[in-house]
């Protein structure tokens, strides 16, 4: 599962807009997610996990961005009325 809401916080608040990117870091032949952004928040992430990385908090290695899409199966039902408009 992944959470409803980007990962970035300005000012104290959650930012209320719905992930569109999963965000790792590859190095070598791992990967590692770090969390989940908003097309807005893309840039800022980035610059932070770039600091981050500076710093020794985070692996050095390449920032990937995927993007996300809603999936429906046998399993799991879901109702056109339910998506979220990105």
């Amino acid at each position: 599962m992944l959470p409803e809401h980007c990962s970035i916080r300005e000012k104290g608040v959650d930012c209320p807009m719905p992930p569109e990117f999963i965000i790792s870091v590859k190095v070598k032949d791992d990967e590692y997610m770090v969390g989940v952004t908003c097309d807005g928040h893309k840039k800022s992430f980035m610059d932070k996990l770039g600091i981050l990385q500076k710093e020794g908090k985070v692996p050095n290695g390449t920032i990937s961005f995927t993007g996300l899409k809603a999936v429906g199966t046998d399993c799991i039902r879901m109702d056109p009325n339910d998506l979220i408009q990105l």
